[in-house]
């Protein structure tokens, strides 16, 4: 049976090496960005400045890894798809107790739900594994109501100046936690004090507050505000 391919990212690891500067499990997953591939909410903010759509230009490998994910999903049925994701997710799941480390997957270092019936496939394996804390950020409008309310998936809309509105109505619809990206900290502040009255939190990593990856383990589950989607968050363009 074909297989998925997880991959290491150090800014979201959940088990560092001893020397913390290297991820020792592959807790994500990606495919390839862009309206062409993945990415069906993709705005010309974030086309613009995509760090991982970037990696897959420089990086034959990456490119493709997600290729091949990519290849494997696009066509397939929503049974498929469940069949793919459960047998990865359970290969992670196992190393996680081989290695004792905490059971924590972001889905999409890079891509995002592409259809419905991807989504559904994410939200029935997700279920199916209730040890395992979920995160993912997605700028697909239609995922947000499928995976809403799923107790151990931290569901994250991403958002900018292109799709602020939308991300209005859904935080108002369904109390999505947000995503915003803006060229600074002060404008992303701003526009999010216009969609919801409690104040978001800058990405400590992209602050500059925290290393990417150290003996203490990675940025995202050192800081774990959306891994458990505690706030709102913000991200730099310019890290400033």
């Amino acid at each position: 049976m074909p297989m998925l391919i997880r991959s290491k990212d150090r800014k979201v690891t959940n088990a560092v090496s001893p020397n913390g500067k290297t991820p020792v499990i592959a807790n994500t997953f990606g495919l390839p960005s862009g309206k062409a591939y993945s990415c069906p909410g993709a705005t010309s903010v974030c086309e613009k400045i995509c760090y991982a759509g970037k990696l897959e230009k420089v990086y034959k490998g990456v490119k493709n890894v997600l290729l091949t994910n990519w290849e494997q999903l696009k066509d397939a049925n929503q049974q498929e798809m469940e069949a793919l994701l459960y047998q990865m997710i359970d290969e992670f799941d196992k190393e996680c107790d081989k290695r004792n480390a905490k059971k924590l997957f972001r889905i999409h270092w890079d891509g995002d739900f592409f259809n419905d019936t991807y989504t559904l496939a994410w939200k029935n394996v997700i279920l199916a594994f209730p040890g395992i804390q979920f995160w993912v950020y997605t700028r697909s409008d239609f995922a947000v109501p499928i995976l809403t309310g799923v107790d151990n998936l931290a569901l994250y809309f991403s958002t900018d100046d292109d799709n602020w509105q939308l991300a209005s109505n859904l935080k108002t619809l369904h109390d999505v936690k947000l995503a915003y990206l803006a060229n600074n900290f002060a404008m992303g502040k701003e526009r999010m004090l216009s969609i919801t009255p409690k104040s978001a939190i800058p990405c400590p990593e992209n602050n500059k507050k925290l290393p990417l990856i150290s003996e203490k383990g990675s940025a995202c589950v050192t800081c774990s505000q959306c891994v458990f989607a505690r706030n709102d968050i913000l991200f730099s363009a310019s890290k400033k």
